[in-house]
Formats: C-alpha cells, sequence, structure tokens
C-alpha cells in the first residue's frame, strides 16, 4: 500500500535535461482565413516557451526539483527570450548555449474558436552538433538525466556519461529517424516512447516494447494519452490508467510527462510510483489551458493521486 506522501517525495532532487528549446507564436482567431488567402483578426497573442527537455525541465522544476537544462539555441530574440522564461521558471541555464550565426526553433501556431490548430515549425539552423562543450564532469551529481531525440549527438554524449557514473537516463521519445533511436537506445535505461513513435519506430516488430527492451533498456513504455501508460520491466508487462480529469488543453502533457517521470526516478521513486505520480502531473496539466502555465505543483500532484487511491479502496 502507498503510504502518502510517500517519503521519497520529501527529497529535493537533482535532475539534468538535454535537448529541445523552441518558441512559440501563438495568435487566437475565431476562424481560419480562406484557402486563398486573406487576412483574419486575433482576439489574442501570446510568446509561449516550448521544446520536449525543455518543458520537461520546467515541470521538474515546478515540482520542486534542481534542475539543469542543457541545450542550444542561436544567439537571437528568440533564443533569449527562451532563456529568460526558463530563468523566470527556476531552471539553471548556464549550459542554455546561444550561438551566435546560429537560428533559433520557432513556430506560428494559429488556433481558432474550436480548438483546431495550424502550425508552422521552424526547427532553426547552423546549431553546431559536436557536444566536446558540455560539462560531462557534472554528470555523476544528478540523480537522473533526461534527454529528447533532437539533438542526437549530446544526448548520445551525456547518456553515455550518465551510464559511466551510474546515473539513470531517461529518453523522450518522441518520433524521430530510426538511426536516432539507434544510437540512442543502447545507452539509455528509461525509454519512453510516445504511442505514435512507437508505431513508427517498431512497425514491424509483434511486440513493440518487447523490441524496445532488447536494446538493454531497463524500462520501455509508451504513452497513451487518455489510456494510460504501459511499460516492462524485467520482461513482464504492467499498465498504469490515465487519471480522470475533464481535459481543457493537452498542449504539453507528453513533456509533463516525462519531466515529473524523471523527477520521480531521481527522487528515488519506485517504478510503479514514478509512473502514477507522472500519470496524476500530466492528467492535471490538461485540466489547464497553456503548456508551462498549466504545470501543477507537487502538492497539487499528490492531491490527485491521494484522492484516486482512496477513491478506489
Amino acid at each position: 500500500m502507498t503510504r502518502f506522501p510517500p517519503r521519497w517525495c520529501e527529497n529535493t532532487p537533482d535532475l539534468i535535461c538535454l535537448g529541445l528549446s523552441a518558441l512559440d507564436y501563438v495568435w487566437t482567431v475565431e476562424t481560419f482565413a480562406d484557402p486563398g488567402g486573406g487576412k483574419v483578426r486575433a482576439s489574442d497573442f501570446r510568446t509561449i516557451g516550448g521544446g520536449m527537455a525543455a518543458t520537461a525541465a520546467v515541470t521538474a522544476a515546478r515540482l520542486g526539483a534542481r534542475v539543469q537544462f542543457w541545450g542550444r539555441a542561436g544567439d537571437d530574440t528568440h533564443g533569449h527570450l527562451m532563456r529568460r522564461d526558463l530563468e523566470e521558471r527556476k531552471v539553471d541555464v548556464s549550459n542554455f548555449r546561444l550561438f551566435p550565426g546560429a537560428r533559433s526553433s520557432i513556430s506560428g501556431v494559429i488556433v481558432d474558436a474550436r480548438g483546431e490548430r495550424q502550425i508552422v515549425n521552424f526547427r532553426g539552423a547552423n546549431q553546431p552538433t559536436d557536444p566536446g562543450w558540455l560539462p560531462l564532469t557534472e554528470i555523476g551529481e544528478a540523480g537522473a538525466v533526461l534527454a529528447d531525440p533532437r539533438w542526437p549527438e549530446g544526448a548520445a554524449a551525456v547518456f553515455a556519461a550518465a551510464r559511466e557514473k551510474g546515473v539513470p537516463t531517461v529518453l523522450d521519445a518522441d518520433v524521430a529517424d530510426p538511426e536516432v533511436f539507434d544510437l540512442l537506445l543502447p545507452l539509455t535505461d528509461h525509454a519512453v516512447f510516445s504511442k505514435r513513435a512507437l508505431e513508427v519506430y517498431a512497425r514491424n516488430a509483434p511486440d513493440p516494447l518487447a523490441k524496445i527492451e532488447a536494446y538493454g533498456c531497463r524500462i520501455a513504455a509508451v504513452t497513451e494519452g487518455s489510456k494510460g501508460v504501459t511499460w516492462r520491466e524485467h520482461g513482464q508487462t504492467c499498465h498504469q490508467p490515465a487519471f480522470p480529469v475533464r481535459s481543457v488543453d493537452t498542449t504539453g502533457a507528453g513533456d509533463v510527462f516525462h519531466g515529473a517521470y524523471a523527477f520521480g526516478l531521481a527522487a528515488g521513486a519506485p517504478i510503479a510510483e514514478a509512473f502514477t505520480f507522472a500519470s496524476a502531473a500530466a492528467a492535471l496539466k490538461c485540466t489547464k489551458p497553456g503548456g508551462r502555465d498549466g504545470i501543477p505543483t507537487l502538492d497539487e500532484t499528490l492531491h490527485l493521486w491521494r484522492t484516486a487511491h482512496e477513491h478506489d479502496r
């Protein structure tokens, strides 16, 4: 029986998150422009920080961890806005490097009254791939290391250093080229795929999670939205249902899940409890609009977990 709050929640974990930081420029409109072109008036406009590893870092910081974000962007207006947003959300950006001559990742997002979206994304350009500047000697001080697949060279470097130091690694496995996963999975302890990414990467495997586990991953998992999360550990399949909530906005829910899961691991949570905790955090994020502004606190996450646990007893 789970003790509330679990003892590991009393710890203050240290995390390193490496990968993508992005910036979204979001316009809210009543209806989209006609296919042939034209103008529409926006009722709202927001500039929102995003990116998988960056939002996972914000999540862990919101939950109470000490978090570093390691990544790259351009030394441009967008890069400086990203950096400022992360700093304001209590993330250490000492190793978030803005490179002169590089261009940051940005998106233009138009959202209509029904919640439908049109997105134009620019992945960035001229961002150096060589991870030689990363302070890998600091890896041993972390309780866990999380990376997404958007900077494979950096992820491979930090995962290899973490493996050498015995620090658990978490891969936020969203859709990427197969060779990226071929590179990173042998260095990954906890591979947590989105449903779509697993379908694409392991489409011909009779048991997709078994294929991921065969790379040597301690945990091979897949998030399935409202259906919860399924994982394999030591050849056994386990499942955590999603928490029933009234969903308002799912933006960033997967990133929140990964950040909360890494928080739990770094704090010393058992695997099943880390998945339950992450599921509660992601569910709560969906009850509020916005990506990062909807991230819950530790107390809010534990309250939902406790309430659901008592209901099931």
